[in-house]
């Protein structure tokens, strides 16, 4: 059976004949040479103590998506965080995430020092990463991030474990693309 129509046609005009819909090209998402700040807040790390485990996991997954990755910036809770924040918006990155510091410890400060850099929060983030982490720990209510925009940057701080880095990154994965293209006055849904 044919898939062409057997209406018949108007004097002068061709049968209509259904055109195969052909996918556009799927550009939404793409990150492709996107550049991502990692800022680790560890005071113990920054001073050698002990070696940071969760960049290498952030620096990894941005690699994978795509994002060109500066190296971690390993730094002392509390105001060096801020600053190393700071200094990595004036490379007008896409994506800054912040690891650490995001607890109730007199020093965990990260979530202070993020928020007066955020033009707009994103509370919908923070609340489905606090949901994903409830499901395995409770104290993942704990953590105080925030994640928004520092106009076309988007910033999240993330907790300092590894496997809390790993619940917030598989909260971003079908939204960072979105994201970014968004934040960059990208329209599309």
């Amino acid at each position: 059976m044919s898939t062409e129509s057997t209406y018949p046609a108007e004097p002068g005009t061709e049968p209509y004949t259904p055109q195969p819909h052909l996918p556009e090209p799927h550009t939404h998402g793409e990150v492709q040479g996107r550049k991502a700040g990692v800022v680790i807040a560890s005071t113990r790390a920054a001073a050698g103590i002990y070696e940071d485990e969760t960049g290498p996991v952030i620096i990894d997954w941005l690699t994978e998506h795509g994002f060109e990755a500066y190296p971690a910036m390993v730094v002392p809770d509390g105001e060096p965080v801020g600053a190393a924040i700071r200094a990595l918006l004036t490379q007008h990155p896409a994506v800054v995430i912040t690891s650490g510091g995001t607890g109730l410890s007199p020093d965990d400060r990260t979530p202070d020092v993020t928020l007066p850099l955020l033009d707009r929060e994103i509370p919908g983030i923070m609340e489905a990463i606090r949901r994903e982490g409830a499901a395995k720990t409770p104290l993942a209510a704990l953590s105080r991030g925030h994640a928004g925009a520092a106009r076309q940057t988007f910033i999240i701080n993330l907790p300092g474990s590894p496997k809390g880095v790993m619940d917030g990154l598989s909260v971003l994965d079908p939204l960072i693309g979105h994201l970014c293209d968004q934040l960059e006055g990208g329209h599309g849904h």
